[in-house]
């Protein structure tokens, strides 16, 4: 029951009436990158889609798991290459999206 005693059934036909489109979606996997190159991992997650007038909401829920963004080899290998701590390769990976190459070059500079 949701509050105010409107039952979901109820609820959902008033949300018809105002061109308001509720949607369950069916996933195994929903991966959140931040901006600091790390992930965050639902497993099983809840997703609901909500559309009105013509803009799509999720609203995501379940268990989370955060994943770093940059193999712990690459960072390795960067630093090592170019003579800099794992912390500054790590961070120059995330600003050359991955990039190896363009990683070393820029710490060298």
């Amino acid at each position: 029951m949701f509050p105010g005693g409107v039952n979901p059934k109820q609820m959902s036909q008033m949300m018809k009436q105002f061109g308001i489109k509720n949607q369950e979606l069916d996933a195994k996997e929903v991966i959140i990158t931040l901006g600091n190159g790390n992930k965050i991992v639902f497993d099983k997650p809840q997703i609901q889609c909500i559309e009105m007038r013509g803009e799509k909401t999720y609203t995501i829920a379940g268990a989370t798991r955060e994943v770093s963004g940059v193999p712990q080899e690459d960072i390795d290998m960067v630093a090592e290459a170019a003579g800099v701590s794992k912390e500054e390769a790590k961070k120059a990976l995330i600003e050359s999206n991955g990039d190896i190459a363009e990683a070393i070059l820029k710490l060298k500079k």
